[in-house]
């Protein structure tokens, strides 16, 4: 996962507030019921010292729902602001949290953020009928979600049923009028693609639509197809169906990197490119070596001690000493370790902790090792 969308949370002025709440919106008393839940999670960062500004901001966001907007389709929604009442991440969470978070700390609580986050594998969606289709990309985590409409050509666009000269004709012209439109989808799809890099393309509406288009992929995106039969582009159309198999996708892929990523690092530790352990991933995210931070969902309770920066970072107060560093502040393990793998552009990888080779809460792949990587091999 691409955490650079983290590096301006962390650049903001500590302590922040972070709020992972359940906004669901879909009963008769949703607006009471809403209220009620912020109110709660207003409670609890006041009872932590979070600041009147903080506690506003993060009330204020959470309450969007209840002004009949786009954020009363949510299930859940995850704020962090920072200590001068600016909001510094907003998002929707793929579901109502697993688990709530309202906390007031110095450093922002992200991992339950980044467990939920949509958008973790990035894919495109196409609804597609004869006349066009509705295209949409979901991204990194934290970037705006892309959306696209292609309409086609309409004018006899159906074939015609009846008999007679004209028959072969009507019927010509409309087949040709639904490759055309689906040459237009195509034409944007292959855009996407080349722009956005997504690991798969769901394509779901009419069955012949279907059959067009994905017979006229071209080479950039036709191995990536994952047709269904179901849902649709119609007013009315049940979509549940199609996010439901596009979830089942994205965990299907992450399923997968995790796979990926442990067997890159013991393949890596062979030639000295992957560390395990938090005192030697420490150090090379201190020299910028990681290319790939690789987390285990139940971390320690380690804290580590961080400066000013977020490479500032040590196991003891001996490693703060040989940096330089005066003014030290101990922090969740976790949390420091997101911080300095965002501002090293490293990527992040969850996983399960049992699927860590003894046990340990966290490893990394590298970019490049050098002599004293290699000693402490």
């Amino acid at each position: 996962m691409d955490v650079s969308f983290l590096e301006s949370v962390f650049a903001a002025p500590g302590p922040y507030a972070t709020v992972c709440a359940d906004v669901t919106h879909t009963t008769e008393n949703a607006d009471t019921e809403l209220d009620l839940r912020v109110r709660a999670v207003a409670e609890k960062l006041t009872q932590q010292g979070a600041p009147d500004e903080v506690v506003e901001a993060v009330r204020g966001r959470l309450l969007e729902g209840n002004d009949g907007g786009e954020a009363g389709t949510l299930k859940g929604r995850s704020v962090i602001v920072a200590s001068n009442g600016s909001v510094v991440f907003d998002t929707a969470l793929v579901d109502a949290p697993t688990r709530e978070v309202a906390e007031w700390s110095p450093q922002p609580d992200v991992m339950p953020v980044l467990r939920q986050l949509p958008g973790r594998i990035p894919h495109i969606v196409v609804l597609t009928d004869r006349t066009g289709a509705d295209i949409s990309y979901l991204g990194a985590p934290g970037s705006v979600e892309e959306e696209k409409t292609v309409e086609g050509d309409t004018f006899q666009i159906r074939k015609f049923q009846g008999g007679g000269w004209a028959h072969h004709r009507y019927q010509h012209n409309a087949e040709n009028k639904w490759i055309h439109n689906a040459e237009e989808v195509g034409q944007q799809i292959s855009s996407m693609v080349r722009r956005l890099s997504p690991r798969f393309v769901l394509v779901a509406g009419d069955v012949r639509a279907r059959q067009i288009l994905t017979d006229r992929a071209s080479d950039l995106w036709s191995d990536l197809i994952v047709s269904m039969d179901e849902g649709g582009r119609a007013a009315g159309a049940d979509r549940e169906p199609v996010d439901r198999r596009e979830a089942e996708l994205v965990a299907e892929h992450e399923a997968r990197e995790c796979a990926e990523v442990l067997e890159q690092i013991e393949a890596a530790s062979a030639h000295g490119l992957s560390v395990t352990g938090t005192a030697l991933v420490v150090d090379a995210l201190r020299k910028n070596q990681v290319e790939t931070l690789v987390l285990a969902d139940e971390p320690d309770d380690e804290a580590l001690l961080v400066g000013g920066s977020p490479l500032e970072l040590g196991v003891n107060q001996d490693d703060m000493q040989a940096l330089g560093v005066q003014e030290v502040h101990s922090v969740p393990g976790d949390r420091a370790l997101l911080a300095a793998a965002a501002a090293t552009r490293a990527g992040v990888v969850v996983v399960p902790r049992a699927a860590l080779p003894g046990d340990i809460p966290v490893a990394a792949i590298l970019r490049y090792t050098d002599a004293s990587t290699a000693s402490a091999q």
